[in-house]
């Protein structure tokens, strides 16, 4: 696996084993010691995925202490934008946000920290992305920052958004106050 750091401290870009012959596709999206020689703990507690249309915005979110956790994300059909925002409060990166896109095709990893709001763009119908993370979802702890708050330049009109009414209602990164 290759592992590439981004402008984030802690964010990164992963290409795993793929192996691609006439019968198809075959593709590794983890492994462990390939964490570990990163110094990156991961044991796996939970893992789901998501299905959705054409600029569909799912985020910004994040779990708060003590039930946050480390996700790696990646899609496996369709094309997101996928969208990590820096809510450490020691870091000079606060506030600061990065975007990549990951698509079924290229089958790219993003590798997400604690501490860091995750959401996503869908750029495409019917995209799938699929999410492992350290720690079992806790509705309680289920939190999120405003999508448009953060200086994001998304790649579609607010018009054409499509958001939950959940993630209408989160703050906005100047009215939040981080516990990371």
């Amino acid at each position: 696996m290759e592992f590439t750091e981004l402008s984030l401290p802690g964010v990164y870009l992963i290409d795993g084993f793929q192996h691609v012959d006439q019968r198809g596709e075959f593709v590794k999206t983890f492994h462990h010691p390939s964490f570990e020689q990163r110094d990156l703990s991961f044991k796996v507690r939970e893992e789901f995925f998501s299905i959705s249309g054409k600029h569909v915005l799912r985020g910004m979110h994040f779990q708060l202490p003590p039930h946050d956790h480390h996700k790696l994300v990646y899609c496996i059909a369709g094309r997101v934008l996928d969208v990590v925002l820096d809510l450490r409060m020691g870091s000079e990166h606060y506030g600061k946000h990065l975007s990549v896109e990951l698509s079924g095709k290229r089958r790219q990893m993003l590798w997400i920290p604690k501490g860091l709001a995750h959401g996503f763009l869908s750029l495409a119908e019917d995209s799938c992305l699929i999410y492992k993370t350290d720690r079992e979802h806790h509705p309680e702890s289920d939190a999120g920052i405003r999508w448009d708050s953060f200086g994001m330049s998304w790649p579609c009109d607010e018009s054409s958004v499509s958001l939950s009414p959940r993630d209408q209602l989160h703050p906005t990164l100047d009215e939040f106050s981080s516990p990371f």
